[in-house]
């Protein structure tokens, strides 16, 4: 698969086959993760891998999906759940650039799955608290996004924006993700 074709198909994914992440392919997340750049090389990011079942399952309700579709719809279904996560976190007093470390590791890692035949969804609205006190996460490790994994189990396209320009993605007849993108040249000046 070439670049393109791994940025076009890396999409995000909400419902998956009850298929394990494996050991090895988490690893190898948070070790690409761990190599992406860092802003100052301050290196802040802090890794919690969740993979055994019960804590996956235990998660769940702690986590709000698909804001743009009504919950019975945008929340996968018991059969439908990620099977592992990756919370990416900020340790202690983060530089202001940290937040882009977040993004650029968090990126890195849901290519790297898709390249291995792994679908992705980061989620931010998410009960972090009680994320926290599931999976005893250390006070100074700061949560900022989860990196929901597993096996795809629809499929999400990229459309053109309707002719309203509403940005909002919805399901097609086949309960698909429709993911509507303005035009390059409406986004890009070139000089």
């Amino acid at each position: 698969m070439d670049f393109k074709e791994l940025t076009v198909g890396c999409r995000t994914y909400r419902r998956f086959k009850q298929t394990p992440v494996p050991d090895e392919l988490l690893h190898d997340l948070v070790e690409a993760a761990r190599i992406s750049s860092s802003a100052m090389n301050a290196q802040v990011l802090r890794y919690v891998v969740v993979k055994t079942p019960e804590t996956v399952k235990a998660m769940q309700p702690m986590l709000h999906w698909a804001a743009a579709l009504p919950k019975e719809l945008g929340t996968p279904k018991e059969t439908e759940t990620p099977t592992a996560f990756i919370i990416c976190c900020k340790e202690g007093r983060a530089n202001p650039w940290a937040d882009i470390d977040v993004g650029i590791a968090m990126r890195t890692m849901a290519l790297y799955a898709y390249a291995n035949g792994f679908g992705s969804c980061m989620l931010g609205n998410v009960e972090w608290p009680k994320v926290q006190a599931l999976l005893s996460i250390p006070e100074d490790w700061h949560p900022r996004l989860v990196l929901a994994l597993g096996v795809p189990d629809h499929k999400s396209t990229i459309v053109d924006l309707p002719g309203d320009g509403a940005v909002k993605y919805y399901l097609d007849e086949d309960k698909n993700y429709c993911v509507p993108k303005r035009k390059l040249e409406d986004i890009c000046i070139v000089k």
